[in-house]
């Protein structure tokens, strides 16, 4: 037991719900760091979780604004995070609040948004979330969070059967991100039907019953979105 304390540190990341208990590996002698493992409260101890995405999507009886779907990906697994933004007023010097985000990076989103994307929020509150308690540090979740802040700002609901990732850089440009193929396919095996991805991340073939829709600029992504919500509301 003192070896495997010494070679393996663990620790607990904060839950939504109480059945469950999420445990990332920060160090790890026998295998990937920053692996997160999910597992479930049972009447004989702690059982993994084979399906964790589910645990974290919330299914409303219609959709939302400023809610998305984000395909992260925690450790060698891609997951399907439910992002939330909310956008609103500021009474006095605006607030910019990231639970389960890096706050300057969510700072930084904003400057690109507003310059490339034509979307400001100089005088706006905004609050971002990742529901379940999950820390996210990857660069996959911009384009979700940008979305998701447009969405609540806009007021408009974006499509629930719509999953989303992609970095954004300086430029406003929509960077391809590791293990995109994986990321797509536990999309598809949750049954979303539209997802926006980066270009450098499209497959060579279409795949039958999802409308993949691939994005070079943050000004695309953000049209394509607005789009989908119109035309499927």
């Amino acid at each position: 037991v003192l070896e495997h304390m010494v070679d393996c540190v663990l620790y607990f990341e904060g839950q939504s719900d109480s059945r469950y208990r999420m445990i990332r590996a920060v160090k790890n002698r026998f295998g990937a760091v920053n692996e997160l493992g999910v597992f479930g409260m049972t009447d004989k101890g702690l059982r993994e979780v084979a399906n964790p995405s589910a645990i974290f999507l919330s299914r409303y009886d219609e959709a939302i604004p400023g809610s998305i779907v984000m395909i992260s990906r925690e450790g060698t697994r891609p997951l399907l995070v439910e992002v939330q933004a909310l956008v609103d007023d500021a009474h006095g010097q605006p607030r910019r609040v990231a639970l389960g985000l890096d706050q300057n990076r969510l700072n930084m989103l904003l400057a690109v948004m507003h310059r490339h994307g034509g979307v400001q929020t100089s005088g706006q509150d905004v609050y971002v979330n990742v529901v379940g308690g999950l820390k996210i540090t990857e660069t996959g979740s911009d384009l979700a969070v940008l979305l998701a802040c447009a969405s609540s700002l806009r007021g408009k609901a974006l499509p629930q059967q719509m999953a989303v990732f992609g970095e954004v850089g300086l430029s406003g440009e929509i960077r391809p991100v590791p293990n995109g193929q994986e990321r797509l396919k536990e999309a598809i095996k949750h049954g979303f039907k539209y997802i926006i991805l980066p270009r450098g991340n499209a497959p060579q073939k279409d795949i039958d019953g999802v409308t993949l829709l691939s994005v070079a600029r943050l000004h695309e992504a953000l049209s394509e979105a607005m789009r989908l919500s119109e035309e499927l509301s």
